[in-house]
């Protein structure tokens, strides 16, 4: 959360915005391995960079991702659940998981996108084709290296529920609610579906990448300048953590 509140005090971090850039290179130094992946230089993809970070291992790779930029309206649009809490989050798990992975592990990435959110002139009709920038350049950069991907958008809201996402693969879905089981938080994982959601996973599932989206898409203050901090629940973020970290754990024993 202390990194949750560090984002919001930023204020608006739209994707290409000179306080984007300033915390940019702070996550980065969180990461392990920690760089910057620039964007393909085009159109408004232009100076956008992915922060990446990486605890080696065998392939597949399994990969959690982020976004870290904030929508340039409504005006005063700060995204404290979307998507400050998923990037502490991602920041979090990469520092745990350090610690707790077997030997012999599977590659672990940590994705932070730019540019998820939808630039000036993009239609919601478009959002899939000119917004989800990061995660579509990161998808083409590394064809046929990630074996599961799991997405973390909104996922601190107080009250927050989490059922499966529609795109998200079920057989990875099911998996999750087997590590909630073990680490007991599958209440907040019901065996039940949402509505389908154009988000950072939409890239790999083109892939074929069995990939997650954990998000509350009831949450009532998403696309308001009312995503702010007081909306969000510590003790849903811990679980939602402690519930991927124990999914990353699992997947590296088959």
């Amino acid at each position: 959360m202390s990194l949750v509140r560090q984002q919001v005090a930023i204020g608006p971090r739209p994707a290409g915005s000179p306080q984007l850039r300033r915390l940019s290179t702070r996550l980065r130094t969180m990461l392990p391995g920690g760089a910057f992946e620039p964007f393909p230089t085009s159109g408004q993809q232009q100076g956008l960079r992915n922060v990446v970070g990486v605890l080696p291992g065998r392939a597949p790779a399994i990969l959690i991702g982020a976004h870290y930029d904030t929508q340039y309206r409504p005006k005063g649009f700060v995204g404290a659940n979307d998507s400050a809490a998923g990037t502490a989050a991602l920041i979090e798990l990469a520092r745990d998981l350090r610690s707790d992975l077997p030997a012999d592990h599977r590659e672990i990435r940590f994705v932070l996108f730019d540019g998820e959110e939808a630039p000036p002139g993009c239609a919601d009709r478009n959002f899939q084709y000119c917004a989800l920038r990061g995660s579509r350049a990161y998808a083409a950069a590394h064809p046929g290296q990630i074996g599961d991907m799991i997405l973390l958008d909104y996922i601190a809201n107080r009250g927050a529920h989490f059922p499966r996402e529609a795109n998200s693969s079920p057989d990875l879905w099911a998996q999750l609610r087997r590590a909630a089981g073990q680490v007991g938080t599958e209440d907040i994982f019901p065996d039940t579906t949402q509505t389908p959601i154009i988000d950072d996973h939409i890239p790999f599932l083109d892939q074929r990448v069995p990939s997650i989206d954990l998000i509350d898409w009831s949450y009532p203050y998403k696309n308001t300048d009312q995503d702010t901090l007081d909306k969000l629940d510590p003790a849903v973020l811990g679980r939602v953590g402690a519930t991927v970290e124990r999914l990353v754990i699992d997947l590296n024993a088959q």
